[in-house]
């Protein structure tokens, strides 16, 4: 899984190309040029996006993990509670 450091990398290279594309949009207007970084801006916003899912994956099954723990220590209790109450 990426790390927020590789998140932070791609930004910056994001920013790198968004500023290309500023440039070239000023300057020559070249659309072979223009096309080649929106399709590289769109692969960095891919990749991104990619990252942000898989952490976002990660954390709600880890938070899933323990709701069930915490559910099942409440049964167990409540269970044990009850057993030593009829007793």
């Amino acid at each position: 899984m990426a790390s927020l450091k590789e998140v932070e990398r791609l930004a910056d290279d994001l920013e790198s190309l968004v500023g290309e594309l500023r440039s070239e949009i000023r300057n020559d207007t070249d659309f072979e040029k223009l096309m080649q970084i929106a399709d590289e801006i769109s692969e960095h916003a891919d990749n991104a996006a990619q990252t942000f899912g898989s952490v976002n994956d990660a954390l709600m099954s880890r938070l899933e993990e323990v709701k069930g723990a915490v559910k099942r220590a409440r049964s167990s209790a409540t269970k044990a509670s009850s057993s030593s109450a009829s007793s």
